[in-house]
C-alpha cells in the first residue's frame, strides 16, 4: 500500500512538473498569444502574414502561431523586467532572439558541429572496418538513426 501511494505522489508530482515553465502560464503570454491568433492567424489575416513573411521563414517551417508566441514572449519578458522581476521560461527554455530563422543560434550551430562530427566518425568507421565484420551492419543502423 504504502509503495502505490509513494507512486501516486510521484506522478502527480511530475504532471504538477509537466504543466509548463513560468512564462507558458503567465495569464498575460497566454491573452496575448490567444488574440495574436484571432487577430492574425486566419482568413485575410493569414493571408496578409505570409505575403509579409521572408520566405526563409515560411521555408523553415515557421507558422502564424509559432510568431504570435515569439512576440508575445518578449513582450512578457519586458513586462517582467519593466517589473524587476527575472525573465521567466517559455516552454522549457530561455528567451533567445531569432537571427533569421534560428531562434537558438548557439544550440543549432552545436547541433551541426556535432553532426558533422557524427560524419566524420562514420565515414572513418566505414574506412577502417570491413562490411564482412559481424557486428558492421549493425553499427551501420545505429549510425543512421
Amino acid at each position: 500500500m504504502a509503495e502505490q501511494t509513494a507512486r501516486l505522489l510521484l506522478l502527480t508530482a511530475a504532471v504538477g512538473l509537466a504543466w509548463g515553465s513560468q512564462g507558458d502560464r503567465e495569464p498575460v503570454y497566454r491573452d496575448c498569444v490567444l488574440q495574436c491568433e484571432e487577430r492574425n492567424c486566419s482568413g485575410d489575416a493569414l493571408k496578409h502574414f505570409r505575403s509579409l513573411q521572408p520566405i526563409y521563414m515560411s521555408l523553415a517551417g515557421w507558422t502564424c502561431r509559432d510568431d504570435c508566441k515569439y512576440v508575445c514572449m518578449w513582450f512578457t519578458v519586458g513586462l517582467y523586467l519593466q517589473e524587476g522581476h527575472r525573465v521567466p521560461q517559455f516552454h522549457g527554455k530561455w528567451p533567445f532572439s531569432r537571427f533569421l530563422f534560428i531562434q537558438e543560434p548557439a544550440s543549432a550551430v552545436a547541433s551541426l558541429l556535432n553532426g558533422l562530427a557524427s560524419l566524420v566518425m562514420l565515414c572513418r568507421y566505414r574506412a577502417s572496418v570491413p562490411a564482412s565484420s559481424p557486428m558492421y551492419h549493425t553499427c551501420m543502423a545505429f549510425a543512421w538513426t
